[in-house]
């Protein structure tokens, strides 16, 4: 497998091309060299804690065993992750959930076909020196998510609308995750902002920053968004999921099996698996990192579906897009179990 990290500037450039020019028809795959099924994923930080199993399951050989052939691109945003797939330059997006139900209110049809997590794993962290003490303080502040129209940006709308705060009344600055996150804390470009491991690790561990919100358990997110919130996924065209059922249910079964193994290993175990880089020269700050969200992972990769439900209230509270066709979304459309229920079966 090939792992490519893509610019803003070469989305830009892909997406321009797909406008002017015909583009690779995502909706059938394709064949690699090797004659297997070739299937393009981009996954909106491959890097981070909560998106984990897109890489461990290339570690692992999953997909191999599948006989697949899995290109990984890595993205920091997955917004720009959810922008390449629409335009039809992936296959498939490892991201939140809650893009779903944001591209079916504006007319696309995107399905989350493994739901690998039904909590977000992010936290709302805040520099030490900063006056925010809840959401209600987040008046006047300048926030940090990864872009604007990510996942990051939709949670972080979502607690300021529950204190009444609208989102004219802070400013989201772009920062992405890990050093610039962390950057644009030192510097004073953000008060705080939405962040994963190991960024969290990083800055709690250095004293930089504290958790305002933690969502990397259930209870935690439950207690910020009032219910469940389905996350980390794997969604794909609609189109794409009717024409090659027999792809989607190879990687339905490759990320199912590794969601098992994360089940049955430790941290420890964990990061021995994943490529050394991640770990940024502190074994166990990564570890430390993985310990403390790995309990958001599903071993059955099924969608919560009072969860699903959760997330609409959630994006209809702040939303412009989907509070206005909140009683017109379809969430049947936005998910299926079908698949990962056929892998259990298998085994």
């Amino acid at each position: 497998m090939r792992i490519r990290r893509i610019t803003g500037a070469i989305v830009a450039l892909a997406l321009a091309a797909a406008g002017a020019s015909a583009c690779q028809d995502s909706r059938t795959a394709q064949t690699g060299a090797s004659g297997k099924p070739k299937v393009t994923i981009i996954v909106g930080g491959l890097e981070k804690v909560i998106y984990l199993p897109a890489m461990l399951t290339q570690q692992l050989g999953n997909f191999t065993a599948q006989g697949l052939d899995v290109e990984l691109q890595g993205e920091q945003s997955g917004a720009t992750a959810e922008t390449s797939l629409v335009a039809k330059q992936v296959d498939g997006v490892v991201g939140f959930y809650d893009h779903t139900i944001d591209l079916q209110a504006k007319g696309q049809c995107i399905q989350s076909v493994v739901q690998m997590a039904n909590i977000p794993g992010e936290a709302e962290m805040v520099g030490t020196k900063a006056a925010i003490n809840s959401s209600a303080d987040f008046k006047g502040a300048k926030l940090g998510v990864t872009s604007l129209g990510s996942s990051t940006d939709f949670l972080t709308k979502a607690l300021a609308a529950k204190a009444g705060v609208g989102a004219d009344q802070y400013t989201p600055v772009k920062v992405g995750a890990g050093q610039t996150f962390i950057a644009s804390l030192d510097n004073g470009g953000i008060d705080g902002g939405m962040t994963t491991d190991p960024t969290i690790a990083q800055l709690t561990g250095t004293g930089k920053a504290k958790v305002l919100y933690d969502m990397r358990t259930a209870e935690g997110t439950k207690a910020a968004l009032g219910g469940l919130y389905p996350a980390t996924s794997l969604y794909l065209n609609c189109d794409f999921v009717q024409r090659n059922r027999e792809v989607v249910q190879k990687l339905a079964n490759a990320f199912v099996a590794t969601l098992k193994w994360i089940s049955q290993h430790s941290a420890e175990e964990i990061a021995a698996k994943m490529p050394p880089s991640y770990r940024g020269g502190d074994q166990a700050l990564y570890v430390k990192s993985i310990k403390d969200s790995i309990g958001m992972f599903n071993a059955d990769g099924k969608m919560d579906a009072d969860g699903a439900k959760n997330v609409l209230e959630v994006l209809s509270s702040f939303s412009t897009n989907v509070k206005p066709r909140k009683d017109s979304i379809d969430l049947s459309k936005t998910y299926t179990t079908e698949f990962v229920e056929a892998a259990a079966k298998q085994g």
